[in-house]
């Protein structure tokens, strides 16, 4: 049985806690013929004006690019053996600008603590500028968390997106 919530700070800390616990998401999007392909990838997450707001270090792959191009819409998903999970429903849109590309650079080495972040620079060695580095803004519409003792699952939608 699911319960909506109203506002995003009624699961914040669940999520949060989650995230942290989990780290790793399964990425999902869709090709032009509907078919959905999936990734393992790592996002970082923040609150903006009481929503949540991610952030997707990447490569930009052809498969990505294309699958983004043809419809921005994406799941991620976290699970854990005992049963607690978070599903994401966002839109994601490339953002290359070099400000915003030094926040994310930051915001992943501060949440790395946390469990749900890491060093960008094992991957792209010329910092916040590197010409491979692309990042993913993540606009979710639909938030879950299910707790796994019980099965609760609580659902935060954004205003108007129902």
């Amino acid at each position: 049985m699911a319960t909506h919530v109203t506002s995003f700070t009624e699961i914040k800390n669940q999520f949060d806690t989650y995230i942290g616990d989990i780290v790793y998401a399964t990425m999902t999007t869709v090709d032009k013929k509907g078919r959905p392909r999936a990734r393992v990838l790592i996002p970082v997450w923040e609150t903006l004006e009481g929503g949540p707001l991610g952030w997707l270090a990447t490569y930009r792959t052809p498969v990505k690019a294309a699958h983004l191009a043809g419809n921005p819409h994406t799941t991620f998903s976290y699970w854990t053996p005992r049963q607690n999970a978070v599903s994401i429903d966002a839109v994601a849109t490339w953002v290359d600008d070099p400000e915003t590309k030094r926040h994310v650079w930051e915001l992943y080495r501060r949440t790395s603590p946390k469990g749900a972040g890491y060093d960008l620079g094992n991957f792209w060695r010329g910092g916040p500028g590197d010409p491979e580095l692309h990042l993913l803004r993540l606009e979710p519409w639909r938030v879950q968390v299910i707790r796994g003792a019980d099965l609760r699952s609580r659902i935060w939608y954004a205003a108007g997106k129902r």
